[in-house]
């Protein structure tokens, strides 16, 4: 036979076991208006010593879930734009901006086919005043990873 403490566990799950059904059927308005709002009568405050078991008011409506939000795009790089004036080169340009002169090259080279290091006609001291060049400051291209060359520099070829 099991022992008191065990017998007291069960006892008091019962009783609250019925005060839950007792909540719901007020809640539900099937429960004499005498009855309802833990009044007489309510499970749990007889001789057990137990506090009286009341209704509190839940929500009604949907459950609110947060919002699902993308996660946000890794920016792309802001290209800045150098004009070109005399005395230029790409080594020098380069220097100023953190970058290298190849660098510089495989970015304008859709603009400027000369500039095309992939291509017969790549002439990268050649650059004239009032061109301008796009580069993106203290970023170096990855020439194991190259977009491929706009067809007007493959024209220029």
């Amino acid at each position: 036979m099991p022992g008191p403490a065990v017998l007291e566990h069960h006892a008091r799950r019962r009783v609250l076991a019925f005060g839950a059904v007792l909540i719901a059927a007020s809640a539900a308005g099937c429960l004499p208006s005498g009855t309802r709002g833990g009044g007489p009568g309510i499970a749990g405050s007889g001789a057990s010593g137990q506090p009286a078991v009341t209704a509190s008011p839940t929500p009604s409506g949907p459950t609110l879930r947060p919002p699902i939000i993308p996660p946000t795009p890794t920016p792309r790089p802001t290209f800045l734009v150098y004009v070109v004036a005399k005395g230029d080169t790409l080594n020098t340009i380069a220097h100023k901006f953190g970058t290298t002169a190849r660098s510089i090259a495989y970015w304008n080279r859709s603009t400027y086919p000369s500039l095309d290091p992939e291509s017969a006609g790549y002439r990268p001291g050649l650059l004239k005043i009032g061109w301008t060049l796009s580069l993106v400051p203290n970023d170096v291209v990855d020439e194991q990873d190259l977009p491929e060359p706009s067809a007007s520099a493959a024209e220029g070829a």
